[in-house]
């Protein structure tokens, strides 16, 4: 059975010798020993070389699949860069929020943030196999904020979405300022980075970066791409207002780390163990 590469080959050739005249078993021995049809020697025509050199090259087995399609080259993909917790209060500021020294790959969630020109650089990363997100807002409640979100999508692929709550609820806007865009899903985490400018003018739904906001963190999961609600019915808010110009790095600890954490809490212990130390009357 004649396999197709042969076929694009004949074809090809067949092709060649129609445009020129030349019947194809002459034409292909006169390619071969250099001489005319009838002996004399070929005059070879640059338009007719350049034709058979195209040709001969778009059939080389590195232009066609093992099946005989021909295939695009695909460009490198430079590997996700890993987020440095080293740099953070020192180069770019940094939230986290789980258990304590945790970092960007063990933490419940991660936020950093850095300036580069008039952009912030972002980098968020959560323990879910759905989305994470960050936003914007003046009073620590969710309605009216300008939203962040990476998505993990049924293909694997990790996008930049911006949304903007009403209410209760996350709308995604389709004017994006995201730009620069990575996102990896990988160890059940959902990881990316990305670039917005500090301020776009006449957009209401964009905040001015410049500007100190709460930051509201949130992640859960997705279906089919779209976000769903997230993971706690309290989702973490910053203590205080986060100013891009200010580098820290905050640790808030998760539900399970905060109830030593509590005065109440302490008191309760310091009472309980001077009792168990005088014992009872």
């Amino acid at each position: 059975m004649v396999s197709l590469r042969r076929l694009l080959q004949l074809l090809t050739l067949l092709v060649h010798s129609v445009r020129w005249g030349v019947a194809p078993s002459t034409a292909d021995e006169a390619l071969r020993s250099g001489h005319g049809e009838h002996g004399e020697p070929a005059h070879h025509e640059p338009h007719k070389d350049s034709y058979g050199t195209f040709a001969s090259e778009f059939l080389e087995s590195r232009y066609l699949s093992d099946d005989g399609y021909p295939f695009p080259t695909a460009p490198p993909v430079d590997p996700f860069a890993r987020i440095k917790v080293i740099d953070c209060g020192v180069t770019k500021g940094c939230i986290r929020y789980g258990k304590p020294g945790c970092d960007a790959e063990t933490c419940d969630y991660f936020l950093s943030y850095r300036r580069i020109g008039t952009d912030v650089e972002y980098e968020m990363s959560a323990d879910t196999d759905g989305w994470v997100a960050v936003g914007f807002s003046s009073d620590k409640k969710m309605g009216g904020d300008d939203v962040m979100g990476c998505v993990h999508d049924d293909n694997g692929r990790v996008r930049i979405h911006h949304f903007y709550n009403v209410g209760q609820w996350a709308k995604e806007i389709k004017r994006n300022p995201a730009r620069d865009e990575e996102g990896i899903f990988e160890n059940n985490r959902v990881t990316c980075r990305f670039k917005r400018p500090l301020y776009i003018p006449r957009e209401e739904t964009l905040v001015d970066l410049h500007l100190s906001w709460y930051y509201l963190f949130a992640w859960g999961p997705a279906i089919q791409g779209s976000i769903t609600r997230h993971d706690i019915d309290n989702p973490p808010v910053s203590d205080r207002m986060i100013s891009i110009y200010k580098y820290e790095d905050i640790f808030m600890p998760s539900t399970a780390y905060q109830t030593f954490n509590s005065p109440l809490c302490l008191l309760l212990i310091v009472a309980l163990t001077f009792y168990l130390l005088m014992g009872t009357p």
